[in-house]
């Protein structure tokens, strides 16, 4: 990309993590590389929804402005280390997507195939290890990831992907997202999921490769004790901790009558 095309891009993507709720006040950072050692970035303390291209930093990759007036997110340490550690990756995107989040909170990594376009645009989605916001320690916990998958969880903090340009790294947020909430749906609140078998998987991986897309891992697929996310029966699903544990599915099932009974009444 051009300049101009990278910072146009940065604000839109910027535009739409906003609108999603990917973002909350400033939160967030959105990077491309315009250059061998040349990178368009969000500045820090500025909403990604209210961005111009004024505010917009470009950095080198030690983190040294070279044009703006801004400063550079202390998170764009994230970014530096997965350009250097995958030469192919132009642009890397962060938020903290509340599914997504949430899974990297309780500490479960996005590895199940039940989506076909989550195992072709994404795959396996691990969790690094918590390191201190700001710190060297957060580049360092996602180095062993970045060759070989498309997007990290960060522990107890928020979401990081990474892509061929912009699109692509924002794209792979946004299907993060969603394979969250499939997750947390059919697994938490439903108790089940019929993940796709072996067979199946081998196809799509097939597929992601004729895509140019040689990372992401293989997420587990379909065995014998798979319907209700790994537990072989309703008794033994209850009597042991899933995503939600029992009081927690109960207090659901409780709000949930009494907004029935509200809107029953409502109707009289």
């Amino acid at each position: 990309m051009t300049d101009l095309e990278a910072k146009e891009a940065i604000i839109e993507v910027g535009r739409r993590m906003y609108l999603k709720g990917f973002v909350a006040s400033n939160d967030g950072n959105i990077s491309i590389k315009t250059g061998p050692n040349e990178i368009w970035c969000t500045p820090t303390g500025v909403s990604k929804g209210y961005m111009n291209q004024n505010m917009l930093v470009k950095v080198d990759l030690d983190g040294k402005v070279i044009c703006g007036e801004n400063t550079p997110s202390s998170e764009i340490k994230m970014h530096f280390r997965v350009y250097k550690e995958n030469p192919e990756v132009m642009a890397v995107t962060h938020a903290h997507p509340p599914a997504a989040t949430s899974f990297a909170i309780a500490g479960f990594e996005l590895d199940r195939a039940i989506l076909p376009e989550a195992v072709v645009n994404l795959g396996t989605v691990p969790i690094a290890p918590y390191a201190s916001p700001g710190t060297q320690e957060v580049p360092d916990s996602i180095a062993q990831y970045c060759r070989t998958y498309n997007a990290v969880l960060l522990a107890n903090h928020g979401a990081l992907s990474w892509g061929r340009d912009v699109f692509e790294a924002y794209y792979r947020l946004e299907s993060l997202e969603y394979y969250a909430t499939v997750m947390m749906y059919t697994y938490g609140i439903l108790g089940k999921a019929n993940e796709l078998s072996y067979g199946q998987v081998s196809e799509l991986i097939k597929t992601r490769q004729k895509l140019g897309i040689n990372s992401g891992g293989i997420p587990k697929y379909a065995s014998e004790e798979t319907n209700l996310g790994g537990f072989s029966s309703p008794e033994s699903y209850y009597s042991q901790k899933s995503y939600w544990d029992r009081e927690k599915e109960e207090i659901i099932q409780d709000i949930a009558e009494r907004v029935t009974q509200n809107i029953m009444k409502s109707k009289k």
